[in-house]
């Protein structure tokens, strides 16, 4: 009996570990950073350069950091970003400081981030779906992409064939590309992206009216490299550094809800422009994607989605100082939750993809 007890024991220690899958969460409180981006007061002329009236007259948004925020150590060299707009197109202005300024990709929609890029990510009516990414690096090659929906909601969610129309932008170098023998100062991205592209998935009035607000964020990707005959080569077995404008709380871009606040004002660069908050609305909003979050743990552990609010160990929403009780209605696919009007908020839903939805 002793031995069959250790036979059995020993069977069991050597059945395979079925790992505990865990849904990522942003680390970090709701804290999205904003811009306001106003009217040029100039012609604007797509180089590079950043050098027109227009430009000179912005202010350039914060610093880049870490994409987990203060996680991680703020990075070695500086990256920032302006942004101008008309009823034309959305301009951004990014300034890249890269002492050793390189690039080996020449080939349009190649995987852009395996070069020292920078990134644009554009979601017009802030659900989460329906979003634009831009990549280029120091040569000028562009990889655009249309995403139907976040990569943790569905495999296949990446238009790759999809390209911008008419989009206009440049490159300008202060120093030389690929050349290791000396030290560069940085390198400039300027772009000039159509609003009637803008417009396509923007469920919401395009050109934007006074005060509108986007979602927006930027990023830059970074290899260490070091020089082998006269060339400069990625570190191997390196990971790469991401550095962002709006920390996302965890290594993932494609939470489009972590993204900073992209405001319109209809003044011209160098007026005054109103210091926009961020609405009471989207912080509900937050608070329901909290309880997604939740609800993606709650299906990893059980196979099936909660249909009450202690079954996620959550509480009402407080506004206003009231409590607000979501309700919660699953159906073959998944689920709603949804939170009713009160007091100037609209009734919000969300869905089992994340989707967020006013009416």
């Amino acid at each position: 009996m002793k031995r069959t007890v250790i036979i059995l024991a020993l069977g069991l220690a050597l059945m395979p570990l079925v790992a505990h899958e865990i849904f990522p969460v942003p680390v970090g409180d709701f804290a999205p950073l904003k811009y306001t981006a106003q009217k040029p007061c100039s012609q604007i002329v797509i180089d590079g350069k950043l050098d027109e009236e227009s430009w000179q007259k912005m202010p350039f948004t914060e610093d880049f950091v870490d994409i987990e925020g203060d996680l991680k150590p703020l990075p070695f060299h500086r990256t920032r970003v302006k942004m101008l707009w008309d009823e034309e197109a959305l301009y951004i202005g990014a300034e890249l400081i890269e002492p050793h300024i390189w690039a080996k990709l020449t080939e349009r929609d190649a995987v852009i981030f395996q070069d020292n890029d920078f990134e644009v990510f554009i979601d017009p009516d802030g659900d989460t779906h329906d979003y634009y990414e831009l990549e280029v690096n120091a040569l000028g090659t562009l990889w655009d992409l249309f995403l139907i929906k976040p990569y943790r909601d569905r495999q296949q969610v990446a238009i790759n064939a999809w390209d911008i129309r008419d989009i206009e932008y440049a490159i300008h170098i202060d120093g030389t590309l690929n050349d290791p023998s000396d030290t560069d100062r940085a390198w400039y991205v300027e772009m000039k992206i159509p609003m009637e592209v803008l417009k396509e998935c923007a469920h919401k009035p395009v050109p934007p009216p006074e005060g509108d607000y986007w979602r927006i964020n930027f990023s830059r990707v970074h290899w260490d490299t070091e020089i082998k005959n006269g060339n400069y080569q990625k570190v191997p077995d390196k990971p790469e550094y991401n550095w962002v404008w709006s920390p996302q709380g965890l290594i993932a871009m494609h939470y489009p809800e972590r993204w900073g606040f992209l405001f319109f004002s209809h003044s011209e660069a160098g007026e005054f422009v109103p210091d926009y908050d961020i609405p009471d609305v989207e912080y509900a909003k937050e608070y329901l994607r909290q309880l997604y979050y939740k609800q993606k743990q709650y299906f990893f552990d059980k196979g099936r989605y909660a249909t009450r609010l202690g079954q996620l160990k959550a509480q009402p929403y407080r506004y206003l100082g009231k409590k607000i009780t979501p309700k919660i209605q699953r159906h073959s696919h998944g689920y709603i939750i949804s939170i009713d009007p009160k007091q100037g908020l609209p009734k919000l839903f969300i869905r089992e993809d994340g989707m967020t939805w006013q009416e």
